[in-house]
């Protein structure tokens, strides 16, 4: 049965979010009713700074209908969904604004725009996908990756993947993140290709990942479970107390978000990290909480950032 509770946005985000200035925030494609909802929210609780871009007859429409003045912010009038994200890659190039947030547009067109070399969002880091969920009941952050943007990760990706995420729990207050890599097995197995690549992960990641343990391969219960983990003897420091699940594809790690928002009603915040900004791949299917909390966690990373260079 699906859950039936209303989905609440952290306040410890908010908090978090607030304690520097609003982030200033690229809308791309903004004049739709929801993005210009999600916008006003994220202004509202003093998370952003909007700079839209679109259609600004659209954006002052939708503006007006939630009696919202915004006239203190700028509007970059652009033709259509593609001027509109070359625009704002264009201003995250130059520093105009320091994140960006997917409206009205649709996702490769998006993404294209922002990837784009001449862009120069670029880093040397892959860019991955990191949820921070937020489950009633359950205490503690738990960060999910990645789950919406690299389909089947190689080895390669996945320890971009893992220090993207220990990089967020670094911003939001975990200084030492336990990092679960999820398979079906806590033992290797060759016919389960997810077991053993787990498994050399873990070797790297004791001289390459600073800052948090990693280990794995671990089962979801052997991830999350001190009961489980010690009923089946698995006495690694991460069993049981999983802060990061590092999911072995994009098939397992979108079911599994969407399990714990649907059947669990929690809190999905989710951003896009490896470019020069963070990046909000919000949905319209996304409920109001998800998508404000998205916009809070672009800002503590962003902030955090910024205090560490």
């Amino acid at each position: 049965m699906l859950g039936k509770n209303q989905v609440e946005c952290p306040q410890s985000l908010l908090r978090a979010a607030r304690s520097s200035a609003p982030l200033r925030t690229a809308i791309v494609n903004a004049g739709a009713a929801v993005v210009m909802e999600s916008a006003y929210d994220a202004a509202s609780a003093g998370v952003i700074e909007p700079v839209f871009f679109g259609n600004s007859d659209a954006i002052q429409q939708h503006a007006s209908e939630l009696n919202w003045d915004i006239s203190s912010y700028q509007i970059m009038a652009c033709d259509d969904e593609q001027a509109s994200a070359s625009a704002a890659a264009s201003a995250a190039s130059s520093s105009d604004v320091a994140a960006v947030m997917k409206g009205h547009i649709h996702t490769d067109v998006f993404m294209r725009a922002l990837l784009n070399r001449a862009a120069n969002l670029r880093t040397e880091r892959r860019l991955t996908h990191v949820f921070h969920m937020t489950v009633p009941g359950r205490e503690g952050q738990l960060l999910l990756t990645d789950c919406a943007v690299n389909i089947h990760p190689d080895i390669e990706t996945k320890k971009a993947v893992i220090q993207n995420a220990v990089d967020m729990a670094h911003a939001l207050g975990i200084t030492s993140p336990k990092v679960a890599l999820l398979s079906a097995t806590e033992e290797q197995m060759e016919q389960m290709p997810s077991s053993t690549e787990a498994k050399t992960l873990t070797d790297w990641a004791q001289d390459n990942v600073t800052g948090a343990e990693v280990y794995g391969p671990l089962a979801m219960d052997l991830a999350l479970s001190v009961d489980a983990a010690r009923t089946k003897g698995v006495n690694n420091p991460v069993a049981g107390h999983a802060d990061i699940i590092v999911v072995p594809d994009i098939v397992t790690g979108n079911a599994l978000f969407k399990m714990m928002v649907h059947y669990m009603n929690a809190c999905a915040a989710g951003i896009g990290l490896g470019a020069k900004v963070p990046i909000l791949l919000t949905s319209r299917a996304d409920p109001p909480a998800a998508r404000l909390a998205s916009a809070a966690l672009a800002a503590i990373v962003k902030n955090h950032g910024d205090q560490s260079t």
